[in-house]
């Protein structure tokens, strides 16, 4: 098997459509670097349309500092394209011949240890796999669009796939904020668009047979089912709907309702130009008041709102983007001299797009946010974090003063210090510093009083001299560091 942390961090998207610029703008964002090949002459246009929608909008999931961007190179052939590339991304036009063409052109060129992943969203791996010179090394790896923020992907294996490279595929895809979906068993059109498709199918009877328009349907997924799935799925929305007697239930009671000649999911319309220009004409009216470019915007915009909202949850596609921000470098420095004279520096960061508030100015919130976390590095740097915890003690606030003295903007690079003012065996008595990295400004202040804490009793008491041996190095080292000028202060005080 490979090892993922052995590869190089370099992706070729071959496409560069709507998929396969989503797919750029993933592997960009997450740091790699990326050479696409699309022959459009409008393809580089395109692709940077896409790149704007994802830089405005993927950041603001994160609550860790991303990767510096990959590099964006553009080839004029496959085989440059893929040369050196860890992972390539077929993600051309759905008909069987052209994509065997460019696989073959893909496998004369490229790594025999990359993976060749297909975007396609019918055909089987053993398909594309036909005539291949190394079938092992192709399997269906298909987004969800938009790709920079949906974190989904059916992967998709056949018999002569390399199983150890599936699973190199599905590691790559984690490091890269995916949730990948293993799929049983090569099946046309995978799980999800069979899904997807037998709905659109009952969809368009609707519209042919004039009992809804195409606003209504969307209405009856937007303000109805359609919130439940995104949180709860198909299932596990039915098993609440059988009560406290769960799936079985449900089951029992509604099952016998599909044999009723309710849908139409085994028939298709026929899509003529009548049945056409009226669901054109229909979609015409429910949105052609906006451009595609502003539905894009106002798509991720929501996206990002219900992913964000999950998050805080840690539920679905919110847990894999919290799985995701722990694998990013963290900003904490761990390298601190305890004995050093001088306020230690213990933060690093930048101000990230998710802690900005409607000024364009990062919230009170994320100062709280910054010196929460400093205050966890502190913890590490004595030995008195999660370990010792464990132990059942630990340090509890009993009282905070804060001051914000100036405004962080979108991506300023911020850091905090830590200045001892006063500690003993049952106190910590510290003054939080946080400045803006290019010109030193003093951004906020905050001041703490912690109380050493018996967390089985609740009550205060005292740390033994071994626990707290770090701590009294660094007070040591600061106790002839001038007080801050603020210490000590009120509320409103001049």
């Amino acid at each position: 098997m490979i090892a993922t942390e052995n590869l190089s961090k370099r992706a070729a998207i071959i496409g560069g459509g709507v998929i396969g610029g989503g797919w750029a703008a993933r592997f960009l964002l997450s740091g790699w670097d990326v050479c696409v090949f699309d022959p459009h002459p409008d393809a580089e246009a395109t692709l940077a349309a896409i790149l704007a929608n994802a830089r405005s909008s993927a950041p603001a999931l994160a609550d860790a500092v991303l990767p510096k961007e990959g590099a964006l190179t553009f080839a004029t052939t496959i085989g440059a394209a893929v040369e050196n590339a860890a992972w390539v991304q077929e993600s051309v036009p759905e008909e069987l011949a052209i994509k065997h063409k460019v696989i073959a052109e893909i496998q004369s060129a490229v790594p025999v240890s990359a993976v060749i992943g297909s975007s396609t969203s019918g055909f089987k791996p053993s398909e594309l796999q036909q005539d291949a010179a190394r079938p092992e090394q192709i399997m269906v790896t298909h987004p969800f669009n938009p790709v920079y923020l949906l974190p989904l992907i059916e992967v998709v294996a056949s018999p002569e796939t390399d199983k150890a490279l599936v699973q190199v595929a599905a590691e790559l895809l984690v490091s890269i904020g995916m949730k990948p979906l293993m799929v049983r068993k090569e099946i046309d059109a995978h799980i999800a668009d069979r899904f997807l498709e037998s709905v659109w199918r009952e969809a368009l009877w609707l519209v042919k047979d004039g009992i809804a328009t195409t606003e209504e349907i969307d209405d009856s997924i937007l303000y109805g089912f359609g919130l439940r799935w995104a949180q709860m799925g198909l299932f596990e929305t039915y098993r609440l709907a059988g009560g406290e007697e769960g799936m079985a239930h449900f089951i029992r009671q509604f099952g016998p309702a599909l044999q009723w000649p309710w849908s139409r999911l085994t028939d298709v319309p026929e899509l003529d130009e009548e049945l056409v220009n009226k669901i054109a004409e229909q979609s015409d009216a429910q949105s052609g008041q906006h451009s595609i470019q502003e539905l894009t915007r106002i798509r991720d915009r929501n996206l990002v709102g219900i992913l964000r909202s999950l998050k805080e949850r840690d539920w679905g596609a919110g847990a894999v983007l919290n799985e995701y921000d722990k694998t990013l470098a963290t900003a904490v420095c761990d390298d601190v001299a305890a004995s050093d004279a001088a306020p230690l520096r213990l933060w690093n960061g930048h101000v990230l797009p998710a802690w900005i508030d409607y000024n364009g100015h990062m919230t009170e919130f994320r100062y709280a946010h910054v010196f929460s976390d400093t205050c966890e590095a502190l913890l590490k740097v004595i030995d008195m974090h999660a370990e010792y915890g464990k132990l059942g003690f630990s340090y509890y606030t009993a009282e905070t003063h804060a001051q914000f003295f100036d405004e962080a903007a979108v991506n300023e690079s911020i850091y905090a210090t830590v200045q001892i003012i006063f500690a003993d065996t049952k106190r910590l008595h510290v003054f939080y510093r946080m400045h803006a990295a290019a010109d030193e400004r003093m951004l906020a202040s905050l001041e703490v009083m912690y109380l050493h804490v018996d967390m089985k009793s609740g009550r205060v008491v005292a740390a033994d001299d071994d626990a707290a041996r770090k701590l009294m190095v660094i007070a040591a080292a600061h106790a002839d560091l001038e007080k801050p000028e603020t210490a000590g202060r009120f509320v409103g005080q001049r």
